[in-house]
């Protein structure tokens, strides 16, 4: 069984710090989405696809340089207060390795986003060689292609492979690419309902999944 792990609110606490950001940034360009509300329209999908959304709602594009500040502001807020992994995420990843399931991640974030995530807490190296991108295919979640991509890189089929999932977009993705959606409700940002309606079975501690996987602590 491969298990594909998405990264934001799922192996790091970064959904409401990068959701702030980005509802900052559309209020200045006069969208007036406050962070629920950018959450709800945005969260779990491509910054591509996302731009396609807001540009849809301003009825004008971005600026050619929005998302580059966007980023370099999330950025600096990551290095300043800091990231940290999900609560008992490492340990129900060194139960899954122990019980021989394969684990990667599969990320609506670039590479670099991952780097500085992943990287400040304590999770890069652990991944290494095992991170995608939804920049590496052509369409992000909703859409199946990036789980898809990463089955497929890493030498298992749908069938066999489960995702993990913090938002109603990964979880429509994980279905749509014929894989097992589970959906972490454990942190205040998490849309249950949607999940649930997404198709994910849910679940509230980290600690939990390797049972519910089928792997005994």
């Amino acid at each position: 069984m491969l298990v594909i792990f998405d990264c934001d609110g799922v192996l790091v606490d970064t959904e409401p710090l990068s959701n702030r950001c980005f509802s900052e940034a559309l209020n200045n360009e006069g969208l007036a989405w406050d962070v629920a509300e950018t959450m709800r329209r945005l969260m779990g999908r491509s910054m591509k696809n996302c731009i396609e959304i807001v540009e849809a709602e301003l009825g004008r594009p971005v600026p050619a340089d929005f998302v580059d500040r966007l980023q370099e502001r999330t950025f600096a807020r990551f290095r300043e207060e800091g990231v940290h992994a999900v609560s008992g995420v490492a340990a129900a990843l060194d139960t899954l390795e122990r019980g021989g399931r394969r684990t990667c991640v599969a990320s609506s974030g670039d590479h670099g986003k991952m780097r500085i995530t992943l990287g400040g807490a304590g999770l890069w190296d652990r991944f290494d060689g095992r991170i995608f991108s939804s920049t590496q295919v052509a369409r992000g979640k909703p859409a199946p292609d990036l789980f898809l991509f990463a089955a497929e890189r890493m030498g298992v089929s749908p069938a066999d492979s489960v995702v993990i999932e913090d938002s109603p977009a990964g979880a429509q993705a994980a279905r749509a690419a014929g894989m097992r959606a589970y959906g972490y409700v454990g942190a205040a940002h998490t849309d249950r309902a949607g999940l649930v309606d997404a198709g994910a079975s849910v679940f509230e501690d980290m600690r939990m999944l390797p049972a519910l996987l089928g792997v005994p602590a």
